[in-house]
């Protein structure tokens, strides 16, 4: 078991969190972000930080004219999203940091539920809850079971995607699970995510090598390792807009499939990795062939999906060797 906070909190203190938001180029959706946790979280006394990657939206003198209450630090260069937070959270004091992305609207009650299923399960030490797209129907990248052998080879040879409710041939979406209990997970998606400073302190934040994309996982598989054990509430919910980070798609899936090779060299026992990495270059290889005919279909969801990968495949060379190790 994790230890327990070594916070000290006043009986004047107020405040116990900080709610950090990573923005680059997301002024409007910051806003409604923003605009929700005041709306409809009132109920928590927090602090909030907003920290812009070099926007070029005016998104610094839009939070700030409309929300004086909100700290924005503006940084002068994209540093990636674990940087940035790692930043933030450096100027923060409270006992609990709250991670949530711009693109998402907390519901009523999100924030004070979450806070409250923290000090109902400390021993968790992170937590998370639930997240549903823009029509309200279910998105289950709230959290993640922790990737394996088993589990990259399903997704390499398409069993995750053809049995995507079995738990056993898509395990690291949990299966059919639709986030509507409370359940241990090994990783909590750091579009919110509820963590102790202390944890995060001893943790030293992200792993900044992880520049957009896997570094919640890194996160959360380093706290399970000295102890805790993230959970899931569905008690607090948000509608997350995904990917308004990341308007480049193709940036995306090589930021992605990097990712999941630096988890693999991180978190997986050594004799695995050179199997690990074998069925990444495997997954991407089928998957151009599969999808290479798709490119003259006339369907515009079956090109774009042979892009993709016609893309991710010629540059296997740039994600392969997952982040720099530096």
């Amino acid at each position: 078991m994790f230890p327990k906070s070594t916070e000290r909190v006043s009986a004047k203190s107020v405040k116990q969190l900080t709610i950090i938001i990573v923005s680059y180029n997301t002024a409007p959706m910051t806003l409604k972000a923003i605009e929700a946790l005041d709306l409809h979280n009132r109920s928590v006394d927090y602090d909030c930080i907003v920290i812009d990657n070099a926007s070029t939206d005016g998104s610094v003198e839009k939070i700030s004219e409309a929300f004086p209450m909100v700290r924005v630090i503006s940084l002068r260069e994209n540093v990636g999203f674990a940087c940035a937070n790692n930043l933030a959270a450096s100027y923060c004091t409270t006992p609990y940091l709250l991670l949530l992305n711009p693109d998402t609207e907390a519901d009523v009650g999100a924030v004070c539920a979450l806070m409250t299923f923290a000090k109902a399960a400390p021993g968790a030490g992170i937590w998370g809850g639930r997240t549903v797209f823009s029509d309200r129907t279910l998105n289950k990248a709230s959290c993640w079971a922790a990737p394996s052998l088993h589990s990259l080879l399903f997704r390499a040879v398409g069993l995750s995607r053809i049995f995507s409710q079995s738990a056993l041939f898509n395990p690291e979406e949990y299966g059919n699970w639709e986030r509507d209990d409370i359940r241990q997970v090994d990783i909590v998606v750091g579009c919110l995510l509820l963590i102790r400073r202390d944890i995060w302190n001893m943790l030293g934040g992200f792993n900044s090598k992880y520049f957009m994309y896997g570094e919640d996982a890194d996160l959360c598989l380093r706290a399970r390792a000295l102890g805790c054990q993230p959970m899931i509430t569905p008690d607090a919910q948000i509608v997350h807009h995904v990917g308004a980070s990341t308007n480049n798609n193709d940036e995306k899936a090589i930021l992605v499939m990097k990712a999941r090779v630096s988890l693999i060299q991180d978190h997986w026992p050594a004799w695995q990795v050179r199997y690990g990495i074998l069925l990444m270059w495997f997954w991407s290889a089928l998957r151009f062939v599969i999808t290479r005919p798709l490119a003259y279909s006339g369907n515009s969801k079956g090109v774009l999906s042979a892009q993709r990968w016609q893309l991710i495949w010629r540059r296997r060379d740039t994600w392969l060797n997952g982040y720099d190790q530096a």
